[in-house]
């Protein structure tokens, strides 16, 4: 990444914009017809999400430049809750659209991952 693109990275802001999963590893349950929508006031971010086999779950969480730490716990189709704890990396494509790299771990088993989330085209 380049010192321009880093440099982006740590500042946009993500309050309001709207993402969609685009990879997943196969214990995930957030696909691409998942979308969230995405909160910031100063460190702090939250979103809700929904769609897919996730009937509707939340995150919450704090920013440190182009990082993200959180939770997350949602309601999935099966009706069984789910929780757990991601980083993500905050990458500003080409096009000025925003994209996650994430490292998830569930707490409720004992599966983990990594996923791709991506801004929808505005």
């Amino acid at each position: 990444m380049s010192i321009e693109a880093a440099a982006q990275a740590e500042t946009v802001s993500l309050d309001g914009l709207v993402f969609a999963g685009v990879e997943n590893s196969a214990t995930g349950e957030v696909g691409q017809s998942t979308t969230f929508t995405y909160h910031q006031e100063d460190d702090v971010i939250w979103a809700e999400y929904s769609g897919g086999a996730v009937i509707r779950g939340y995150l919450v969480g704090t920013r440190n430049a182009e990082k993200l730490n959180f939770r997350y716990a949602h309601l999935g189709t099966n009706k069984e809750t789910s929780t757990g704890v991601c980083e993500s990396v905050i990458e500003v494509l080409g096009d000025g659209r925003v994209r996650f790299h994430e490292t998830w771990a569930w707490e409720s088993r004992p599966e983990t991952g990594n996923s791709i989330v991506e801004e929808l085209k505005r």
